[in-house]
């Protein structure tokens, strides 16, 4: 945990290094404009439904690129917890559910009820990023706490006037921005992504969808060969202790020095053959 940079947690860098690259990729060849989404046209009128799944997929302003990128790095400490295995299952999860639901949301509820209002969901992973955020919430403790003062020298024989902060406030003020960029999408996206996380957290989601996880090549575990190492190994102790077996008969220790040398199994097999 206290590795410095992306040691540790390959996932986490190739999030991190995939939305500023995509985002770069996406202004160099013009095509933010199929990145964001309006409930009119491009779902009702066009019926452009892979938005759905696009939208996420990079930013469109340089902006909220960086602290998407600072953010993801900040919250690297959670793969280094879990393991990159349920981490990605963990994002994979959290991808599809996000995709979904802001965009059915957005255009079954909440147009209707804004009048025609709210018609746009801008660009961008926010609601996966606040996803892994309540994760970082719940898990990781604060080190130490600050205050600002609303004076410059407050008295001391009068409470406190001010802001309190921790720590881990460096990691939510970044994403506060991200969440409050695009009034009202980005806010939604991020309300969305933090009630999906904590679903996760709490097991409200059914369990077949906890358990699940992604094969272990896809993040670098190659479950085949561990299996053949663990075999490997098995075999080599017991050929160690038939050895010592066998060499312990031939020397013919006396009493107890036997039976200390003696392997379990063949112990119990002297204790069933006495009888008979």
């Amino acid at each position: 945990m206290l590795s410095s940079g992306f040691t540790g947690a390959p996932v986490s860098r190739s999030l991190t290094y995939g939305i500023v690259a995509a985002s770069i990729l996406a202004s160099v060849t013009d095509v933010k404009h199929y990145f964001y989404i309006q409930v009119d046209p491009h779902l009702w009128r066009y019926h452009q439904i892979w938005r759905v799944l696009a939208y996420q997929l990079c930013y469109t302003n340089s902006t909220e690129v960086l602290f998407a990128a600072m953010t993801f790095y900040n919250v690297r400490v959670i793969e280094r917890l879990w393991g990159s295995r349920k981490y990605a299952s963990f994002i994979v999860l959290s991808y599809c559910l996000t995709a979904i639901i802001p965009p059915l949301l957005l255009a079954l509820f909440l147009r209707p009820m804004s009048l025609n209002r709210m018609n746009y969901l801008p660009a961008g992973p926010t609601p996966l990023l606040f996803a892994i955020l309540a994760q970082y919430h719940a898990i990781i403790p604060h080190i130490y706490k600050y205050r600002i003062a609303a004076s410059a020298a407050p008295p001391t024989n009068e409470p406190f006037v001010g802001l309190t902060f921790s720590d881990k406030s460096y990691t939510y003020l970044p994403a506060a921005q991200l969440a409050l960029s695009q009034f009202p999408g980005s806010l939604l996206c991020a309300s969305i992504g933090w009630i999906v996380g904590y679903s996760w957290r709490n097991e409200v989601l059914p369990s077949s969808v906890m358990r699940w996880r992604i094969p272990g090549w896809m993040v670098g575990i190659q479950t085949k060969k561990r299996e053949e190492d663990f075999e490997v190994l098995r075999r080599r102790l017991e050929s160690e202790n038939s050895g010592a077996a066998t060499t312990t008969g031939t020397e013919g220790p006396s009493g107890g020095e036997a039976n200390r040398r003696r392997t379990l199994g063949r112990q119990l097999l002297d204790q069933f053959r006495n009888p008979f």
